[in-house]
């Protein structure tokens, strides 16, 4: 609960600072540990409304708009553009898990990471009214992210 307001907080912090040199430099490596901040604060939020939705944890109105508003601030930064300059590709740096086809392919990339905004919206509009819409609202969540990772980023593992 306040730890998520504290982690974005913080995490907004440290964005916006590395975020304000990978402008004016567009250093590939400040931009990778940049996005790769940005999907930590991600999975956070994901694992507490998916706890949620899935019955491991009881479902709380205030947590999961609190984790929605994380998920929606980080999906829809200003500064998600700035995360991804040439040069900062799997290859090209170290640990980027970044296929150079989000650069071959911008266009589709960026209506992903719409289509990720867009259910990060309806996720932050259905989290805190209860678990029913909350549980509606995971799926495209989940759908948006895996429909960008399967084509854009390497494998883990």
């Amino acid at each position: 609960m306040a730890r998520f307001t504290l982690a974005l907080l913080a995490g907004a912090a440290l964005a916006a600072g590395t975020l304000a040199v990978a402008q004016d430099m567009m250093a590939p490596e400040v931009a990778r540990d940049a996005r790769q901040g940005h999907m930590k604060a991600f999975g956070e939020a994901l694992r507490t409304l998916g706890g949620m939705a899935q019955g491991q944890v009881a479902y709380d109105a205030a947590a999961a708009r609190e984790a929605a508003d994380a998920l929606l601030a980080n999906a829809a930064s200003p500064d998600w553009a700035v995360m991804w300059p040439q040069g900062s590709a799997q290859g090209e740096i170290a640990d980027s898990a970044a296929l150079p086809a989000v650069w071959e392919n911008m266009a589709d990339f960026q209506a992903k990471h719409q289509a990720l905004v867009d259910a990060a919206t309806a996720m932050q509009a259905a989290a805190g009214t209860d678990l029913a819409s909350l549980q509606a609202a995971l799926g495209p969540v989940g759908a948006s992210c895996a429909g960008c990772h399967q084509v854009y980023r390497a494998p883990q593992g």
